[in-house]
């Protein structure tokens, strides 16, 4: 694609984005959250597009090229979320009461099933290359899976509302929602939390075997767009960004998460379709992303999916890494049968690697430490069979 082309395409995508933020804002108090989400989740995308900021690829780059950048990311992230979302619990909630709950946090319930959701997810990180924020934002690269696994992920949504009552009477009903500040306080949450992502972040630096990266040029206007616009954003940076973007999202209007809107539309379609079970039990007294049925086409979590992929997408066009092909057969399946898995995995953990992972971990949630061990575990295990379909499908 000419330069012209897809300099002009990308400054119009950002035009209609910032066309969108004032007519929402314009709307009132009532729309301003939505004019919010649609800034976080474009600032989300550009970057995750810019710093390539995947669960999934930066543990494998971890673990079999013993590259420790990404997961240092995510561990910054990770902290710094932490230590923003303990100073609003503080602000919002200053007493950690044993019978309450900070509002809206993804703290969930910990439980064999969410043990058991973690390692599916995990899996179908795997199998399809990515986990789901990950294909949101290749979407905007022009990802040959991307679209399939995001399909496959709906297609788990709806098997997860399956399985969620029998799920749910066996083993959830009586599943704490453990909170480490009720037994810690808010300073040993913090304390024990940091301590905890030192130890990983020590752990990835004895394993890793750092590359020293290429001397820069010197700073000149065009070298400072090629560094912001072109070349891949340093790790530490990009996960620091990530947890300023989960702390405003959390104080402004929820936790960050990525498949709430996706989970819905299939409960809406499915409820229409008169092919969901009656009643989904206990579902939606849990915290996580809902799955709530939609009573309006615009919602918060839309909207940051929708910034994120257009985002990701113009930020792609300008560092010339928009690069469609042809889905193969071997694409199709990959994307499918890992969507699958992921979809079951995060309507049956109530969120994904960003919503149960990093907004719990962010909100001292046990769930969140619980989800990204399992998760990890699934991951590892299937990084052989995902490998080979990458080889395969190249």
């Amino acid at each position: 694609m000419p330069q012209t082309l897809r300099y002009g395409l990308a400054a119009l995508i950002v035009l209609v984005i910032l066309w969108g933020v004032w007519t929402l804002n314009a709307g009132g108090v009532a729309d301003r959250p939505l004019a919010i989400s649609l800034i976080l989740g474009s600032a989300f995308g550009l970057v995750l597009q810019r710093s390539r900021f995947c669960f999934y690829c930066n543990l494998r780059d971890l673990v079999e090229r013993r590259e420790p950048a990404g997961v240092l990311a995510i561990l910054v992230a990770l902290a710094i979320g932490a230590i923003g979302y303990t100073a609003i619990f503080g602000a919002w909630l200053p007493t950690p009461a044993i019978e309450r709950l900070p509002p809206t946090a993804h703290i969930g319930p910990v439980s064999l099933v969410l043990v058991g959701a973690a390692l599916i997810f995990g899996l179908g990180m795997g199998i399809s290359g990515s986990c789901l924020s990950a294909h949101f934002y290749r979407l905007g690269e022009g990802s040959p899976v991307a679209p399939f696994a995001i399909i496959g992920a709906a297609a788990g949504f709806g098997i997860g509302f399956y399985t969620w009552n029998e799920l749910y009477l066996t083993f959830m009903q009586t599943a704490p929602s453990a909170w480490m500040p009720h037994a810690l306080g808010y300073a040993g949450s913090l304390v024990l939390t940091l301590l905890l992502l030192a130890g990983l972040a020590l752990l990835a630096l004895w394993w890793g075997r750092p590359r020293a990266g290429e001397p820069l040029p010197p700073l000149t206007v065009s070298e400072a767009f090629r560094r912001l616009f072109v070349l891949r954003w340093p790790a530490t940076f990009a996960g620091a960004a990530v947890g300023v973007i989960s702390i405003l999202a959390y104080f402004r209007v929820a936790p960050l998460g990525v498949t709430a809107e996706l989970g819905s539309i299939v409960r809406t379609g499915a409820a229409s379709l008169a092919v969901l079970p009656e009643r989904l039990v206990g579902l939606d007294g849990f915290r996580g992303c809902a799955t709530v049925i939609k009573e309006a086409l615009l919602s918060n979590n839309g909207l940051f999916v929708l910034g994120l992929i257009f985002t990701a997408f113009a930020s792609a066009l300008i560092a010339n890494q928009f690069t469609p092909r042809l889905p193969n057969v071997k694409d199709v399946f990959r994307g499918l049968a890992g969507g699958v898995l992921l979809g079951w995995g995060a309507m049956t953990a109530l969120g994904c690697t960003v919503g149960v992972l990093l907004s719990g971990i962010h909100a001292g949630a046990v769930s969140g430490w619980v989800f990204l061990g399992f998760c990890a575990l699934g991951a590892i295990l299937s990084m052989p069979i995902g490998r080979r379909l990458e080889t395969r499908s190249a």
